[in-house]
């Protein structure tokens, strides 16, 4: 990250590419079908076009951070695509950012919230195609996996590229998926019953126990233990 790297901004088609291609293939393991699935897919979507916007097109948060970053790290080009790694930047990783220790970190962030974002909604669709509650895979270990994969995936773009406004949106979009996971609730507990109130006992919202077999798991049998029959029992 020297002065040789060139500018890496102004590349708008790759803005819509990158935007496009993970919107796409979050949509096909999301599958929106209500209102508020579309509301909680749009938001995720709003969240990657801000970012994509700064990584390629237009790096504000570089030209707001610019007198502060170029004091407190001098002789970095900080309009190399390169030093819009801030977090690799500001914590001394001067090798290609792309192997660093944030980068490869949201890595697993990302992947895993695909990947739960997937094993989620093969098991939504199957409960609602059966008009019953989702309760095993993902949702024995938590009520709203596919929220939690939202957040998992935000977050890891956020360690590999931090900006001013998706820093900003991040909280609000987890206010929000907290307030639709609310509302939701209340709509199963109208429609399953008990059955819902078992499940929400045993299941917690968004972190899930470690070690806990999850909200689907059969209650424990006790054996009382035996006793020796009386005398009179017993008989001659």
């Amino acid at each position: 990250m020297t002065q040789d790297n060139a500018p890496a901004y102004g590349l708008w088609s790759l803005v819509v590419i990158n935007s496009l291609v993970f919107i796409i293939f979050a949509f096909s393991f999301a599958k929106p079908q209500s209102g508020r699935d579309w509301r909680s897919f749009g938001a995720f979507s709003g969240f990657l076009v801000a970012l994509f916007a700064e990584m390629y097109g237009y790096p504000l948060t570089i030209y707001l951070l610019s007198g502060w970053l170029g004091t407190k790290f001098p002789g970095v080009d900080f309009l190399s695509h390169d030093a819009g790694h801030l977090l690799e930047v500001m914590f001394g990783w001067r090798a290609n950012p792309h192997f660093g220790p944030f980068h490869a970190l949201s890595a697993v962030f990302i992947g895993g919230g695909f990947w739960l974002l997937s094993a989620a909604w093969s098991v939504l669709y199957a409960s609602q195609r059966a008009g019953t509650l989702a309760k095993t895979g993902a949702y024995a270990r938590v009520r709203h996996p596919q929220y939690v994969a939202f957040v998992l995936i935000m977050f890891g773009f956020l360690l590999q590229w931090p900006t001013v406004l998706t820093l900003v949106m991040f909280p609000i979009l987890c206010a929000m998926y907290v307030r639709l996971s609310l509302t939701e609730e209340r709509d199963a507990a109208k429609t399953f019953g008990a059955e819902w109130e078992r499940y929400a006992s045993q299941t917690p919202r968004f972190f899930p126990k470690l070690g806990a077999s999850g909200g689907d798991a059969a209650p424990c049998l006790t054996i009382a233990p035996t006793r020796r029959p009386s005398r009179e029992q017993q008989g001659p």
